[in-house]
């Protein structure tokens, strides 16, 4: 495909200026320059998009003002250079504001600043196209077929509620395990939804000190306390008409948490050192690895705040909950470390497999990634072997009984993780755990009539 080349449109009634004109920005080889004497001829033209359309403003047979507004009607991303011979602030502010990208005087210097402006256009143009493509690679990397692998009904039902967040402004709280993945699902909520092309702005409450957390939310005055040498936006502000992503929200202190509710509740904030509220505009998606239902009857969560941030609700399951989605990641992780270290493809070998859908994963997801990337980088052949893999916390009893539960608790919890890593299979389960499926089966009743 051809590349288009970077076009010149010079509309100018005066032969020899005309031709001034176009021979100065022909001097650069990378534009291709057209040059008119009427309005009339190069509407007939404008069909090929230019890139920068010089404008000569006084014209026999119509005036500046409409030529550039019918420029920007048939051709909304060519720039319009206005050229006059009178040095008019007010015709220029107003040529400005109905959108010209510059006003030149027909004077001695007007050629190197009439190359510097189009050098400066198409500057423009290429960061722009640049910042397009890498919108474009941000939102595939964040479509679901990207980011939410696996297909345990755990997932699917986690996908099942992401849709649902995607085409409403609700609060969205995301528990889940340390490292199950809780900022992936909701980048993945952000860059589908209609708010993709603002910012998502993420905050992880648990790493900034308490008493720099009000700044870095609502932001600061110059001068409003020691240290404060300059106004700073705080993340709110920053996140207009986006995504603020509020990372460890159950580590958030008891003073802070009201704050917090009230702009929650006024949609607004005030920066430190400042009486004046200023509007905000940003949807909020809380994580924790918490319980914050036990917080708040703890009193170390406030109950307003919790029934205010309730919205939706998206658990994330743990990855030893996940069944034979280890397998599934394990296998995106190992091509996609390959293919960024162009290394040959390599696949797992059985021993290697059942040795992954032993182990607990108590880092989850996170774990997961480091323990591939590193078993491909000990195998030296295509397959990667159990002893290529290099599991950190074997003692899965020793972490299962750090849980305090009561019996019950514990029963249900080894069924459950058996559940998922026999998708479902209630009889081969039941066999697994030497028990009667009728057990089984009662144990589970027990458990949803509970719920």
């Amino acid at each position: 495909m051809a590349i288009k080349a970077f076009t010149v449109f010079v509309l100018e009634d005066d032969e020899w200026y005309n031709k001034l004109l176009a021979h100065t920005i022909s001097l650069n080889p990378d534009y291709q320059v057209k040059s008119f004497f009427s309005a009339k001829d190069l509407f007939k033209s404008i069909h090929e998009k230019p890139e920068v359309v010089t404008l000569d403003y006084r014209l026999p047979d119509t005036t500046g003002e409409e030529v550039l507004e019918k420029i920007k009607q048939l051709s909304p991303d060519t720039e319009v250079i206005v050229i006059s011979e009178q040095d008019n602030i007010a015709t220029a502010l107003n040529l400005l504001k109905s959108g010209a990208y510059d006003y030149l005087v027909k004077e001695k210097n007007i050629k190197d600043r009439l190359l510097a402006i189009i050098n400066n256009v198409q500057k423009n143009i290429k960061l722009q196209s640049r910042i397009t493509v890498l919108e474009k690679e941000l939102q595939k990397k964040h479509d679901f077929s990207q980011s939410l692998i696996g297909t345990s009904p755990a997932m699917e039902n986690v996908s099942r509620l992401i849709v649902k967040a995607l085409g409403i402004n609700l609060t969205v709280t995301i528990t889940g395990e340390t490292g199950t993945g809780k900022e992936v699902v909701a980048k993945v909520i952000h860059y589908n939804s209609y708010r993709k092309n603002k910012p998502f702005v993420a905050v992880n409450v648990a790493a900034i000190p308490s008493e720099l957390i009000e700044s870095e939310l609502f932001g600061h005055e110059k001068g409003s306390f020691t240290g404060a040498s300059a106004r700073r936006i705080g993340k709110f502000e920053e996140a207009t008409g986006g995504t603020l992503f509020l990372d460890e929200i159950g580590e958030m202190e008891l003073s802070l948490q009201a704050k917090l509710l009230r702009v929650l509740q006024e949609k607004e904030i005030t920066r430190i050192g400042n009486n004046v509220p200023v509007k905000i505009d940003c949807r909020i998606i809380v994580a924790t690895h918490r319980n914050l239902k036990e917080e708040v009857k703890n009193g170390r969560f406030r109950e307003d705040l919790y029934f205010r941030l309730y919205g939706l609700m998206i658990d994330i399951p743990p990855l030893r909950e996940r069944g034979k989605d280890i397998l599934v990641l394990a296998k995106y992780f190992m091509d996609a470390f390959c293919k960024e270290n162009q290394l040959p493809s390599k696949t797992l070998n059985d021993d290697a497999q059942h040795k992954l859908l032993r182990y607990h994963f108590p880092g989850n997801v996170r774990e997961l990634k480091s323990t591939i990337e590193l078993a491909v980088v000990m195998s030296n052949s295509d397959q990667i072997a159990a002893e290529h893999i290099n599991l950190s916390s074997p003692d899965v009893i020793s972490e299962t009984m750090s849980d305090e539960m009561t019996m019950k608790e514990y029963e249900l919890r080894i069924i459950k993780n058996y559940l998922n890593k026999y998708d479902g299979n209630m009889k081969l389960v039941a066999q697994k755990l030497d028990i009667g499926l009728s057990t089984l089966y009662r144990i589970l009743k027990d458990d949803a009539e509970k719920a």
